[in-house]
This record gives C-alpha cells, structure tokens and sequence, in this order.
C-alpha cells in the first residue's frame, strides 16, 4: 500500500455506478413513451420472453425479492398489462400473465436495444463481451466472502 487516499478516478465501483447511471437515464425518454419505468420494462422484458412465470421465476430472473417485485406487478396490473392470479393448486404461489395490451406493447419496446447499443458505441460482437464481462463480475462479486480486516477487529 502506498498510503495515498483512494481517487476516485480509479475506482472500478465509480465507473460502473456512472455507467449504470448514464444507461438508465438514456432509457428515461424512451420508456415514457410506453408509460413504465426502468424497474417495470425489466418486469415486461421476462414476460415478453415467457408469456407468464410465477412471482418467485420473476424475482430470481430479475435478483428482486418480492417485497420490491410485489409495488412494481401491482402498478403493471393497474396499467393494464399484466394480470396476477393465485394459483388454485398453491395459493401461495401467484403466477403473472401478460394481458393484451401487455403482449401489444412489445412492438413498440422493439427498437430500445438497438437505440441503447447505438449509444453506447459497440458493436453486436462488443455487446456481446461486454454483456459477458459483466455477468461474471456480477457472479465473481455475488459469491465472493468479505472477511473482517485486521483494522476493522476490536
């Protein structure tokens, strides 16, 4: 250790919360249009994929307990574009489905990763790394164990 302070400029954490930053608020504009929120188009993304999935597929596709999951399917619901229902067989489980104007939106959400790659100045082979490079950051970081430091011990 050189004993200098930290600088901001070289911390890997700075550079990611600005990019996260920077990439949710080019998405702002784009998701006004289609009346939802970053949180809520992550939310229409997985139904888009899927049709419908439980609340419990959801939050482990998104990382999201269902203290925050259950605010963000309530106001979808109330838009119009998702519908929740308890499942007959296990009222326990709610399942989330995908109403017609919720299907009919996806049309108009088509073009927001081409915009969002365009302005991040990569190509789809960039992307792709990029996309890759961060999945295992994200799974590195997810399973790494912090252990208490000599000067952090009373």
């Amino acid at each position: 250790m050189s004993g200098e302070a930290p600088r901001l400029d070289d911390q890997v954490c700075f550079a990611l919360y600005a990019a996260s930053r920077a990439v949710t608020n080019l998405y702002r504009p784009l998701l006004d249009e289609l009346n939802l929120t970053y949180p809520q188009y992550l939310v229409m993304l997985v139904l888009w994929e899927h049709d419908s999935c439980q609340v419990k597929e959801l939050g482990r596709a998104l990382s999201l307990d269902s203290g925050t999951l259950s605010p963000l399917l309530k106001r979808l619901e109330k838009l119009g574009l998702v519908r929740r229902e308890r499942r007959s067989d296990d009222e326990r489980s709610v399942s989330i489905t995908l109403t017609g104007e919720g299907a009919a939106l996806k049309e108009k959400a088509i073009p927001l990763p081409t915009t969002i790659g365009e302005a991040m100045g990569l190509d789809d082979a960039g992307l792709a790394e990029l996309r890759t490079t961060l999945r295992a950051l994200t799974e590195s970081v997810t399973n790494y164990r912090v252990t208490p430091s000599a000067t952090t011990r009373g």
